[in-house]
């Protein structure tokens, strides 16, 4: 019986140590699952490099996402889902096409949910590019002619960068990737993308996007 009783109690000690490693909760991994919505084996994999630091795990994610989705760059995207939303005024109205690779990822509930967001994102903070590529060379030399003079004091070998520094942020909340989030203001829409790459395992990408509103 006493043996019976050291068995059962050495393979819940085995169970736990899975998750309980170096010190690590399971506090700790949901913490860092709801900041990133990356898979639970991803969070606790991310906070053993990092020896339980939270915040080390969180760079250890982000770069690995980054990662990821560069290496998915270029694969086709061959399906999607249309997001929408429509204010409660019925005045706002707002779709993008969130791609993917596959019809599995393009039905997925937290995917379409995604798109929705996106949707709500581009209603809420009227985007006029998708991404920075998209802004046409002439608005950017026009910005860059309107704060030439703002530099214009500066050490010769500062001006262009900060300058540059000024243009983007001139384009920042008028470019969708680039925006914060508005229901996360630490993340961007392109934090929101790059997670999501690493989550499905896909290219993703918004294709288009559309808003109109009464009186436009």
């Amino acid at each position: 019986m006493l043996q019976k009783q050291l068995l059962t109690h050495i393979v819940k000690v085995k169970k736990v140590n899975k998750i309980f490693i170096m010190g690590i909760s399971i506090e700790q991994v949901k913490k860092l699952r709801d900041q990133t919505s990356v898979s639970i084996m991803q969070c606790k994999k991310a906070l053993e490099e990092a020896n339980g630091d939270e915040e080390k795990a969180l760079i250890l994610l982000k770069k690995k996402s980054s990662d990821i989705a560069a290496k998915k760059a270029d694969r086709e995207l061959g399906a999607g889902a249309v997001g929408s939303y429509v204010h409660s005024t019925g005045t706002i109205g707002a779709m993008v096409l969130l791609a993917c690779e596959t019809d599995f990822v393009a039905k997925n509930e937290e995917f379409t949910a995604l798109a929705h967001d996106i949707a709500m994102q581009v209603a809420a903070m009227v985007p006029s590019y998708i991404t920075v590529e998209e802004i046409p060379t002439s608005d950017k030399e026009k910005a860059s002619l309107t704060f030439a003079e703002e530099v214009a004091g500066k050490p010769d070998e500062l001006k262009a960068q900060i300058l540059s520094g000024k243009v983007d942020a001139y384009f920042k909340d008028q470019v969708l990737m680039t925006q914060s989030f508005f229901k996360d203001s630490k993340k961007t829409i392109a934090d929101l993308i790059t997670e999501a790459t690493q989550k499905f395992g896909e290219r993703i990408a918004v294709s288009s996007m559309s808003r109109i509103a009464v009186g436009d």
